[in-house]
């Protein structure tokens, strides 16, 4: 899987990183998710993970041409949003080798893979009730 830089929410050049790919999907690098009361709030099923990141990494959607979009409401594949103005995204754990050669992962984070149908529909505005937590 090829990978295109999107953007980042550090200086740092870690974590949180967002990327399209080739394959019609995007790559959310975020940090691990390791407190239970998030964690006792998602069912994440085999060959899937978490990442929390800010709500804001997704206004780099306009570098793949999609409107800039800070993320409001709950709706696959953003899990929770929390109080603290990060979103947990849930998808496929990412094990290509290709692309993990491509990224810096420090020990405290891991990325998923995600449909860009389902990101882009986070950008749209919402056409039924407001799931919002």
């Amino acid at each position: 899987m090829k990978l295109r830089f999107l953007g980042s929410n550090s200086t740092g050049g870690d974590c949180p990183t967002l990327y399209a790919t080739d394959r019609d999907s995007y790559v959310v690098q975020g940090w691990q998710i390791f407190a239970n009361d998030l964690l006792m709030q998602l069912h994440i099923p085999d060959g899937e993970s978490a990442v929390e990141v800010p709500t804001e990494l997704f206004e780099h959607l306009k570098e793949d041409g999609l409107p800039a979009s800070s993320i409001t409401r709950v709706q696959a594949p953003v899990m929770i949003l929390t109080p603290q103005g990060t979103c947990v995204v849930q998808g496929k754990v990412v094990t290509d080798t290709e692309a993990l050669t491509q990224m810096s992962i420090p020990h405290y984070e891991t990325c998923v893979e995600v449909s860009k149908p389902d990101i882009t529909a986070l950008a749209e505005e919402p056409s039924g009730p407001d799931f919002q937590r």
